[in-house]
């Protein structure tokens, strides 16, 4: 499993490799602040990983946290009474 992870990894750095080279065009970014330059390519995979990033953030906010407060609740209400069945258990 671990080796399947490293190939993804770096056919996945390969494919960004890529991209970078095949597309040298400068690109000028205005974040109405300030002014980034940079390559078109590099542009790209920047987005991507901002894309990324965001969507895993609102994952985490939408549904890990919600589940690992429904987790600890259940996990406290089951210490307070062990030997008591809930309604709803199976």
């Amino acid at each position: 499993m671990r080796l399947i992870r490293f190939l993804i990894a770096l056919l996945c750095i390969a494919a960004g490799v890529v991209v970078g080279a095949l597309n040298p065009q400068p690109v000028s970014l205005d974040l109405g602040f300030t002014t980034l330059q940079g390559t078109l390519g590099v542009s790209m995979l920047l987005a991507l990983l901002a894309g990324a990033i965001a969507g895993g953030l609102v994952l985490a906010a939408s549904v890990v946290v919600p589940l690992r407060q429904q987790l600890r609740r259940e996990r406290a209400r089951n210490a307070a009474a062990p030997g008591k069945p809930h309604i709803g258990d199976s």
